[in-house]
């Protein structure tokens, strides 16, 4: 399939080979042949493992304690995202060079429609070759690419040429291609569809191509049927719909940003607690300035011990992007709450209802300093562009 048979399949789906991972030991070759685990910590979940963790059966959004089981030896790594939030843009932009249709499903996942850029950059094939290349030399790591002529046969082809490869799907060997796949591989199929299919015994992708459109129907329901059919075919007509990546921490992908921390033991000091909130704040405040947007809607989530989670929210006068506004209603926020020492798990700062910055008139108050917190921000930004995210921090923050 890697023949160039890609004329009439212009759909790319890229998929980066273990993102998060691959970014964080770019630069540390000691730890190129060894089991990697970014995140977790002590008691948080795993945000990304290389494949010689995966081997272990290590994988993402898994419980660290039960990830260190599977591997003792793995070097667990702290995450960095303004890191990953930096490779991330150059990637897509790298996309966007190509085409201007791109959706971006994550930070590091993307379907591409390159119909109108062929006669300029030559074949699909051609185009996810020159891709994978421009990635790893200007980025240091890899990513796979699946390519047909729909959205779900080329999310299945780039998840069998990982890592760092590419297939291609065309036309003629869309059935041979996925009829022998378990029904579950299939785009959108999750685990209790899966289950249910397999107990009305439709196993395979040809199973459900094979079972009248009626019945199949009949089964799992109208729409349902339909879309299945669709999708064991590969005859499903979905467009690319250009977005952009979504925000770390979940949420609206264009109208929030937050972060979250999981305290290696429970916390019911307000003092420790609201350091990591003033910590999580500068951290959602700084993307937010990268990003050029500014939200009036502040909210903080927290879990006890017994995984009970609240979340609150205050919605500010105007918009900003300043880390001090910000934590100070975060601050009312948790206050407001009166844990009276409750013990917490977690903690979480988002902001929503974001808009571009430069929508935001910030109306300056009688006797207000000329330089004030909004500048500070900016001098930290440059600072630690230049020196790196511990070079300047609240001194509460230093240990």
């Amino acid at each position: 399939m890697r023949a160039d048979k890609s004329a009439l399949t212009p759909i790319l789906h890229v998929d980066m080979d273990a993102f998060y991972a691959s970014v964080a030991i770019r630069d540390r070759p000691e730890l190129q042949d060894v089991p990697v685990i970014v995140g977790g910590g002590y008691r948080g979940v795993v945000l990304s493992a290389n494949y010689h963790a995966r081997h272990h059966g290590v994988r993402s959004g898994m419980p660290s304690t039960r990830a260190r089981r599977l591997c003792p030896q793995a070097v667990v790594v702290a995450p960095d995202y303004d890191v990953f939030g930096v490779v991330s843009s150059a990637v897509m932009e790298n996309f966007r060079k190509v085409t201007p249709l791109v959706e971006v499903l994550s930070l590091d996942e993307a379907f591409l429609d390159v119909r109108g850029s062929t006669r300029r950059l030559g074949s699909p094939l051609e185009i996810a070759e020159q891709l994978r290349a421009t990635i790893h030399d200007e980025q240091g790591v890899t990513c796979s690419v699946g390519v047909a002529a729909s959205v779900s046969v080329a999310k299945l082809a780039s998840r069998r040429a990982k890592p760092d490869g590419v297939i291609v799907v065309p036309p003629d060997e869309i059935t041979s291609f996925l009829h022998p796949l378990d029904v579950g591989e299939l785009y959108g199929v999750g685990e209790k569809t899966r289950a249910m299919l397999h107990r009305l015994g439709l196993v395979r992708v040809g199973d459900v191509a094979h079972t009248p459109l009626r019945i199949l129907q009949r089964a799992v329901g109208a729409g349902l049927g339909s879309h299945l059919h669709e999708l064991a075919w590969g005859t499903d007509r979905r467009e690319i719909t250009p977005r952009s990546a979504p925000a770390f921490g979940g949420g609206d992908p264009d109208k929030s940003m937050g972060a979250q921390e999981t305290f290696g033991r429970d916390i019911d000091d307000r003092e420790v607690i609201l350091r990591e909130v003033l910590k999580l704040t500068a951290k959602v405040a700084g993307r937010m300035r990268v990003a050029g947007v500014a939200g009036r809607t502040v909210s903080i989530t927290v879990r006890f011990a017994d995984f009970t989670t609240i979340t609150r929210s205050r919605t500010m006068p105007e918009a900003t992007d300043v880390t001090q506004e910000i934590y100070r209603t975060a601050t009312r926020l948790y206050d407001a709450l009166g844990l009276q020492r409750a013990r917490l798990r977690l903690v979480g700062v988002r902001v929503e209802g974001l808009v571009p910055r430069g929508t935001v008139h910030r109306q300056a108050l009688l006797g207000e300093r000329e330089h004030g917190w909004p500048d500070a921000d900016r001098a930290v930004d440059r600072a630690t562009l230049r020196f790196g995210a511990a070079a300047v921090r609240p001194a509460s923050l230093l240990s």
